[in-house]
């Protein structure tokens, strides 16, 4: 095989590096129509290290729809809807106000609620109460503030979900999971050896994994309790492992007696199914929603594109047709979009292409970027990039207006994946 095509298809297995510090995130550019939206502090009668109003705040401010009202200017700090004074977040200019507190239970709980107003109506939009453990005001503050965007924008939130993705520091490489805002960040394995291509179960309960750890590529699946087992260890290489939606089985490429091809899996590593048959090199799979076709990069027409074959195997389709080549093809939850990297001028960039009209989108300005990936909605892709000699991660909304950097001091990041969202 051509040094160039080994080179092209190693750009999307980029390693990464590792800091035990909690992700740090810098948000740039803003929605074109933001809600303005106030969170009043909520009263909190115990002391804790998590501010449940702050962590609400900076999740709906990440996503680019709100424009978050400073608070401090209003005289009143209201708890409960009967204390709201309309007429103050009616000067603020506020549009929708949320309010609440925790108080203190027997048994170390905690009781949480929240109210949502609509200013000008003067009615209440949604009302919770969460009886949790102490130490469930993080998550809790994420449940909030997805019932807030689901009320205001008719879509689910993505703050409850969590993200993985694979480090790398003195010499030893870790996958990591942790919260959309980076905090909570728990090792799930760690080796001298690389780590690479996460990937969720659609439940959320379930990672696959490649790992070198035995010298050559095998691929993994690990529960987030820590239970691993080995799902390919086949002749070869074992690699890119992709969950079919309903988590029964995964797409992974095998060089078993040819070139990189792909094959479907029983999630249990049991009847493995050829799905393409090729002398050239098949691999990054992605499943449609539906079940139905698998999306794959591919150089059978001389330089790598993106393909799709039904997930039974037979005639390959051919999805891409611009750029100099496209890797890393990752389909929206709804079925619409494509995402992935493409190379113009020696730049990898992020891009989305619309899958019925191929009208494309530039997401990323470019450089080195890799692995993009769906966040639960659709509305926001991870991807990593990298910055001198450090990975770094980068969230992005689908229409670009808004970007997240997510920063670990002292190390690098890579192969990230957005986990789904558990209702």
């Amino acid at each position: 095989m051509p040094t160039v095509r080994i080179a092209v298809f190693l750009v999307s297995l980029g390693l990464s590096a590792f800091a035990h510090a909690a992700l740090e995130i810098e948000i740039s550019g803003g929605g074109a129509q933001q809600l303005p939206l106030a969170i009043v502090p909520f009263t909190q009668s115990n002391p804790s290290p998590d501010n449940i109003s702050q962590i609400i705040n900076a999740d709906l401010k990440r996503s680019g729809l709100f424009r978050m009202l400073e608070t401090a200017g209003v005289a009143s700090r209201p708890s409960d809807i009967s204390q709201i004074k309309y007429a103050e977040w009616v000067a603020l200019q506020a549009q929708a106000v949320a309010v609440g507190k925790v108080e203190a239970l027997p048994g170390n709980r905690l009781n949480v609620s929240f109210q949502l107003v609509d200013v000008l109506k003067q009615s209440q939009l949604a009302s919770m109460q969460y009886n949790i453990a102490a130490n469930q005001l993080r998550p809790t503050a994420h449940k909030i503030a997805d019932a807030i965007y689901q009320k205001l924008t008719g879509e689910d939130g993505i703050f409850s979900s969590r993200i993985a993705y694979v480090a790398k520091l003195n010499g030893r490489y870790a996958l990591r999971v942790a919260d959309v805002d980076g905090e909570n960040a728990v090792t799930m394995v760690s080796s001298k050896e690389p780590i690479i291509s996460p990937a969720w179960s659609p439940d959320g309960s379930k990672i696959a994994y490649v790992s070198f750890e035995k010298k050559k590529p095998i691929i993994f699946i690990q529960t987030l309790s820590g239970q691993r087992t080995v799902l390919a260890s086949f002749k070869g290489n074992n690699s890119a492992p992709a969950w079919s939606p309903d988590g029964t089985k995964l797409a992974i490429v095998l060089t078993y007696g040819a070139n990189s091809q792909l094959y479907t899996i029983r999630a249990d590593g049991k009847d493995l199914q050829a799905v393409t048959k090729s002398s050239a090199i098949d691999t990054e799979p992605t499943w449609s929603p539906d079940g139905a076709w698998i999306y794959f990069s591919s150089d059978r027409g001389g330089r790598p594109q993106i393909y799709k074959v039904a997930s039974g195997g037979g005639d390959v389709q051919r999805v891409t047709f611009e750029g100099v080549f496209n890797l890393s093809p990752r389909v929206s939850p709804d079925g619409k979009f494509l995402a992935m990297v493409r190379n113009d001028g020696g730049k990898y960039r992020l891009v989305l292409q619309e899958l019925a009209s191929g009208q494309v989108q530039v997401l990323s300005e470019g450089g080195q970027d890799e692995s993009p990936s769906f966040a639960p909605n659709g509305r926001v892709l991870l991807y990593a990039t990298r910055s001198g000699d450090k990975g770094a991660l980068v969230a992005v909304s689908s229409d670009g207006r808004v970007q997240q950097r997510l920063n670990e001091s002292g190390g690098d990041i890579r192969e990230p994946a957005w986990g789904p969202l558990i209702k």
